[in-house]
């Protein structure tokens, strides 16, 4: 799914893509949290108990809020137009109590918007005029399937849960804080070795009801968030059922994404194939079904190589070979030049004097043109030799990705 991603991706998408792979992620830089408004904030609680406290609040009835969207991933200098999906903005979001969401952001030519429903969810792009739809991973356990609800964990178990993730990460307690006008706790995780670029990750969620009201991801050694969704404004009630039900805009074009590996297709394919293709790893063996020499050298500008994976992509084979530990590692995807350009899409009107997009540089890798997507948090590289097209990613700075693709 990410070779997916970053063989057909416009570089909006493949930016939403690394922007949900760093939220899911914490990073090493201790900065100081300080209350986000001048509302009440709550009385001081051990992390498990506020924890707990959050899990087994009453379910709100719904959620109308403004929020800030933070996005300083890119440099803005080499942003064209304005996009809130590039460069940040505000915007409103409006959540259910049977799990629909609607989130809206507003923009000078046009609104970005999300929708999830039960089982599907869509994304506008008013700058692409476009679209992309998808469904939600079907329930895979046969609790969830018959609607039972799990036994909440007590304050001694998420203790224990604590205790055992504090033996990688650095994990702070729960810090009174209020956002958006509402009494908050913030939790601040950061790794115990190197993250990479990555600083650190923070959550701060409502006291009383539960309710998560901002994330942020901090770049190592920043006081400012790289990503941050925070909300500005929040309150609980019901929610018009019309709101979630808004049409595709008209003369949108429809971009249909595949349901991820592991969910309700690959199930389904099991039963009807009897049973699921087992995994092909190791260097040999992966280079035994790709269609092109392998390039998987031991070492990789100083780092050990960790890994080898066959990779399925639209019914051809690629790899993933891995480099390092942690988010410090560099993974290189290798795939025949035929299934795919290496060249990324940059603009989103077709050029133009008022394309929006991204200016990335070009660099040359032994000869061969690439392109290389510069980020806060990790870097991009992208270019064919061969008949092979190579892509180098990794939470580390452009030089070390240029160095580790010329040393393919």
């Amino acid at each position: 799914m990410l070779n997916r991603f970053l063989r057909t991706a416009s570089t909006r998408r493949l930016l939403g893509t690394i922007t949900g792979v760093v939220l899911a992620i914490a990073g090493g830089t201790a900065i100081a949290i300080a209350a986000q408004g001048s509302g009440p904030v709550p009385q001081p609680k051990p992390l498990a108990r506020a924890i707990h406290d959050a899990i087994t609040a009453p379910k709100v009835q719904g959620i109308n809020a403004s929020v800030s969207f933070t996005n300083n991933l890119i440099n803005s200098s080499e942003l064209l137009g304005t996009d809130p999906l590039l460069s940040g903005g505000r915007g409103q979001v409006w959540v259910s109590n049977d799990g629909q969401l609607r989130l809206e952001l507003y923009g000078d030519n046009g609104d970005p918007q999300l929708i999830v429903n039960k089982t599907s969810w869509w994304i506008s792009d008013p700058t692409l005029k476009t679209v992309y739809e998808g469904t939600l991973p079907a329930s895979s356990t046969k609790s969830e399937r018959s609607g039972k609800a799990h036994a909440l964990p007590s304050v001694a178990q998420i203790q224990a849960d604590l205790n055992k993730l504090m033996g990688h990460l650095n994990v702070s307690g729960a810090v009174p804080t209020d956002t958006g006008g509402q009494p908050t706790y913030t939790v601040t995780v950061s790794p115990k070795h190197s993250g990479g670029l990555l600083g650190q990750a923070q959550l701060a969620w409502d006291a009383i009801k539960g309710v998560p009201l901002r994330f942020a991801v901090y770049a190592h050694g920043a006081s400012t968030p790289v990503v941050e969704i925070a909300a500005t404004g929040v309150s609980y009630g019901p929610i018009d059922p019309g709101i979630f039900n808004i049409p595709v805009t008209a003369g949108y074009k429809v971009v249909k994404v595949a349901t991820p590996a592991g969910t309700a297709a690959d199930h389904s394919g099991a039963k009807t194939h009897g049973k699921r293709h087992a995994e092909v790893t190791g260097v040999k063996a992966v280079a035994s079904q790709v269609p092109f020499k392998l390039v998987a050298p031991g070492r990789l500008v100083g780092l050990k190589r960790q890994s080898a994976s066959l990779l399925e992509m639209g019914g051809r084979h690629g790899a993933l070979v891995t480099y390092g530990q942690g988010l410090g590692g560099i993974a290189v995807i290798e795939q025949a030049a035929g299934a795919t350009g290496a060249k990324i899409n940059l603009t989103s009107n077709g050029g133009g004097d008022h394309a929006k997009g991204i200016s990335l540089p070009t660099v040359s890798i032994d000869g061969a043109t690439g392109q290389e997507l510069d980020t806060a948090l990790g870097t991009v590289v992208r270019f064919t030799r061969g008949g092979v097209t190579f892509t180098v990613l990794g939470s580390v700075p452009p030089t070390a990705a240029d160095a580790a693709a010329r040393a393919l």
